[in-house]
């Protein structure tokens, strides 16, 4: 099963508290580490685990159907993203590749395929996000 991009994170935060408390960096370079408040992780937990959800109900899917469920798992991380409440942490470059990811290989292991539904609306695997995404 993909690994949910939140854990990624929180493993590299980990690597970075470790990195100052061993003194191997620091701690004024560890401040990197604050882009990914608690609030941030578990918003998008939660955007992924309702996608999850939606991707497992999926049943001889038709394209639109496929395409709602990315559109509404997009919207909902664009929430994510656009929350004031995140003390201004947002996702950036790899983040942003990371949750496209994560959204192929979800529809990937539940048996879509993923080129095949881009390729019948004329557009590349990697862009099945882009007419909802803001981050």
């Amino acid at each position: 099963m993909a690994k949910r991009p939140p854990e990624n994170w929180r493993a590299w935060m980990a690597e970075i508290a470790r990195a100052v408390a061993t003194g191997e960096l620091e701690p004024e370079c560890a401040s990197a580490a604050e882009m990914y408040p608690e609030s941030l992780l578990q918003a998008t937990d939660a955007a992924l685990e309702t996608f999850e959800g939606d991707v497992r109900a999926l049943r001889e899917p038709s394209d639109e159907e496929v395409f709602a469920t990315i559109e509404r798992v997009v919207v909902a991380l664009n929430t994510v993203d656009g929350d004031d409440s995140h003390g201004g942490a947002c996702y950036c470059t790899e983040e942003r590749e990371q949750l496209c990811e994560y959204i192929d290989l979800t529809l990937s292991e539940h048996g879509v395929d993923v080129a095949a539904l881009a390729a019948r609306r004329g557009i590349n695997r990697a862009e099945i996000t882009d007419d909802w995404r803001d981050w």
